[in-house]
């Protein structure tokens, strides 16, 4: 999933919880809602900081050699 799909679900999720009054009797719609945003929240949360390490740039770990140097000139 990604980060579009996270913050649909604090959307969804925050329109159960405040924008709706349905009442049933084995749901609990506003802790439905409250379940989803916490869970869009952590989501957002790991994937920024999933993304913030792929965008890290690493040294090369080899030393560039030219080629002057490799014919002994």
């Amino acid at each position: 999933m990604g980060l579009g799909g996270f913050i649909i679900l604090i959307a969804v999720g925050a329109i159960l919880t405040f924008a709706t009054d349905w009442q049933m009797d084995t749901v609990n719609v506003d802790l439905v809602g409250w379940i989803m945003m916490i869970v869009g929240i952590i989501g957002v949360i790991v994937y920024a900081s999933i993304a913030r390490r792929r965008r890290t740039v690493v040294p090369p770990s080899t030393t560039v050699v030219a080629e002057d140097e490799r014919r002994g000139i």
